[in-house]
């Protein structure tokens, strides 16, 4: 206040303490580079790793990448024609390779890397590493941003040395203004697009901020396939890969739609699509079009799945539409046998209602009752396969021939065993109620869906 001079900062609706205390940090950066230049940190644009990149080479005389701690290529040099082919993969796919990563980690390098505070000289390794490296880290305070590389075909002279760590502190200083402006707008964004789809009182707002007021849009719920064990290190590999593929999902559907918005919520990347004016059906289909596309160019199709759900016409249909997206995220998720990477909320509205009575049940505890029970108990007792043969025989629509088929059976042989169904259960096959109370007990209590089933050699 005036008054004290202490100064307030209001919080506007969808902004976060994260987003806040960004702010602070970037301003704090400023102070740190000085006054009337803090747009420009040593005569370079600030935040301009690129042209940072190329005053380095032109410094040592030696092309150069800048990376991130997880060896994401965060800025390169020109020159590179110069360099071996594992730095023209490495900048074309904006990630050193893991294979090369790999080698450098059981060689020890990046333990040296990050316990040095001067250059590391780097032998050439795997194949396409043809030439030395120098690599230096990357750090403010006692933590590393990530490091900068360079292809040489000698070691550097001690000039050069210390002209490349003296520009390591200077690529710090700018990693910390592009992470305090950076991070900021894109936690404020996350928390923009979490409001918006709580489809509360400020969803309106939110969609106003993030540029899609008035907006039909389309929700899509991407999740990843869970691979790896079950350990922390293997929930920080699956973290960081869903923060990798978020990316590259917005950067996906901006230039498909560039209002569209993007955040990782929790495990889930969530994106609201403008649905335009063809009409709902039409911007389904185009949204599980274009996370399609995405799947097949990013992951090959195996490591994430995108569920779509119905359009939300109004900000007050946000909230179930981004519960429908994630039931059918699940049912992909869940799937076991027919695998597909992208569905629409009516392709799976079945599959999402078993799920959904499979929870109830589940929590209840409910166990088979009536004609199903005494089949269980009898089929435990006798060591039968009573159970199989209904459940074969309701999939059929009751085809005696295609039935004994999927059970490797002679027609004759699973004629017998389904009356001993009915004398067994008491199961009536004729009433339509009956049978629908068989296959829900089946596929929900006993959370049965199409068990493997091996030829019977008794016959």
């Amino acid at each position: 206040m005036k008054e004290s001079g202490v100064p307030l900062i209001g919080l506007a609706r969808g902004a976060s303490w994260a987003q806040l205390a960004a702010m602070i940090r970037s301003l704090s950066t400023d102070d740190l580079v000085g006054g009337d230049e803090a747009d420009s940190i040593g005569n370079i644009a600030s935040g301009d790793l690129f042209a940072v990149a190329n005053a380095i080479t032109a410094l040592i005389d030696a092309p150069v990448t800048i990376l991130d701690r997880s060896s994401h290529v965060l800025a390169f040099s020109g020159r590179q024609d110069e360099a071996d082919s594992s730095r023209i993969e490495t900048i074309l796919g904006r990630q050193v390779p893991d294979r090369f990563t790999s080698a450098w980690l059981e060689r020890g390098i990046f333990d040296e890397l990050y316990r040095s505070s001067k250059p590391v000289w780097i032998a050439p390794g795997p194949p396409g590493t043809d030439l030395p490296r120098v690599a230096v880290a990357v750090r403010a305070g006692d933590e590393v941003l990530g490091s900068i590389w360079a292809v040489v075909r000698e070691p550097l002279s001690e000039a050069r040395s210390r002209g490349l760590t003296e520009a390591a502190q200077l690529v710090a200083l700018h990693m910390m203004r592009i992470r305090g402006g950076s991070h900021g707008a894109q936690q404020l964004r996350a928390d923009l697009v979490s409001t918006a789809l709580s489809g509360g009182s400020g969803a309106r707002n939110a969609l106003r901020r993030l540029g899609l007021a008035g907006e039909a849009v389309t929700i899509l719920a991407m999740g990843l396939v869970e691979h790896g064990p079950d350990t922390v290190e293997g929930h920080a590999i699956r973290r960081a890969e869903g923060q990798r593929l978020s990316a590259g999902l917005a950067l996906h559907l901006t230039a498909v739609h560039p209002r569209s918005a993007t955040a990782l919520i929790g495990d889930v990347c969530y994106a609201l699509m403008p649905a335009g004016r063809d009409g709902a059906e039409v911007a389904e289909e185009r949204a599980a079009r274009v996370a399609t596309q995405f799947l097949e160019r990013v992951t090959g199709g195996d490591r994430a799945n995108i569920g779509i759900g119905p359009v939300a016409q109004h900000p007050s249909n946000l909230a179930d539409a981004r519960a429908s997206a994630d039931r059918v995220l699940r049912v992909l998720l869940d799937q076991e046998s027919e695998h597909r990477q992208v569905a629409r909320f009516e392709d799976v509205h079945v599959e999402t209602l078993l799920l959904e009575l499979r929870d109830m049940v589940t929590a209840r505890g409910d166990r088979p009752t009536g004609p199903l029970s005494r089949l269980l108990a009898h089929d435990e007792s006798k060591g039968s396969q009573l159970v199989e043969t209904l459940q074969a025989w309701l999939e059929s629509f009751g085809d005696v021939a295609k039935a004994s088929a999927v059970t490797f059976m002679h027609p004759n042989t699973f004629r017998y065993r389904l009356r001993r169904v009915v004398d067994v259960s008491g199961l009536d096959l004729d009433d339509p109620e009956a049978r629908l109370a068989a296959m829900l007990q089946l596929r929900v209590v006993l959370d049965r869906g199409r068990p493997q089933r091996s030829p019977d050699r008794s016959r």
